[in-house]
């Protein structure tokens, strides 16, 4: 099976609103799986209170604020994201670990190939948005740096 034949799984999950499909050829095995989204959050009407003036945007929560500034990684294929090379290794990056351009920050495994995931600028880790042993697609954000 080829990537671009993955890459169209993929697409087909999206547009049909699929949180999992698997496919066999032959010997090879392809088992893609997404995340469900969290659920939205509550919003608390208090009865019987007037209204008040024009209603003000939500003020955004301090986290947000900042990620502005983030630099992302990105997936560049669909496969396995794996953050160390076995099971008892220590992890390439934690939160808070200095990477710098070129360095090995995880592992994508696609068709039973292990892909080096290189960092592409210099920065540190602020967020790991993937875990470990999850199906990731391509263009996920793996990773956030300052």
């Amino acid at each position: 099976m080829k990537l671009d034949e993955i890459r169209s799984l993929a697409q087909i999950m999206r547009e049909s609103d699929l949180t999992s499909l698997e496919v066999s050829e032959g010997d090879l095995k392809v088992r893609l799986e997404k995340k469900s989204p969290p659920p939205p959050p509550a919003v608390l009407i208090s009865g019987g209170a007037a209204p008040g003036p024009a209603a003000q945007p939500a003020a955004e929560p301090e986290a947000q604020k900042h990620e502005d500034h983030l630099k992302e990684i990105k997936s560049p294929m669909v496969g396995v994201f794996y953050t160390s090379s076995s099971p008892e290794s220590e992890p390439f990056v934690k939160v808070g670990s200095a990477v710098k351009k070129g360095d090995v920050v995880c592992i994508v495994e696609a068709m039973k190939l292990l892909n080096e995931i290189n960092a592409d600028q210099d920065g540190e880790v602020a967020e790991i948005c993937a875990e470990n042993g999850q199906v990731v697609e391509y263009g996920q954000t793996l990773f956030r740096l300052r």
